[in-house]
């Protein structure tokens, strides 16, 4: 039998799994998209925007629009940056187009 330590073939080989470190993924920072209460924008046109923009429901819309008249400030959903910045956009945009003052923001959750 040939020695190990004179054939190249035949030396010790480290054997093993390689293994990659991934990083762990972390869930996205979730935004809350805000409607505001104003003098001029009337409730039914709020009640239209949370039916259009967010899928609410006719009740779900409505008791939203009234929390929003009642306390100056609503949440219409929670989602990620991305949405919410379109939910946001397309609010002000629709508010624009029918003349409404009817402000939306957003904020992390």
């Amino acid at each position: 039998m040939a020695d190990k330590r004179n054939n190249p073939d035949q030396q010790d080989r480290q054997t093993g799994v390689l293994t990659k470190t991934r990083k762990k993924t972390r869930k996205p920072h979730m935004f809350k998209v805000l409607l505001m209460n104003d003098d001029y924008t009337p409730m039914e046109f709020v009640v239209y925007v949370l039916e259009k923009c967010f899928s609410k429901g006719r009740e779900e819309a409505t008791t939203i629009m009234l929390h929003v008249h009642q306390r100056g400030v609503g949440v219409c959903g929670v989602y990620s940056r991305e949405i919410a910045e379109a939910k946001v956009a397309q609010v002000l945009d629709l508010a624009h187009r029918h003349e409404h003052p009817l402000q939306c923001t957003m904020e992390q959750e």
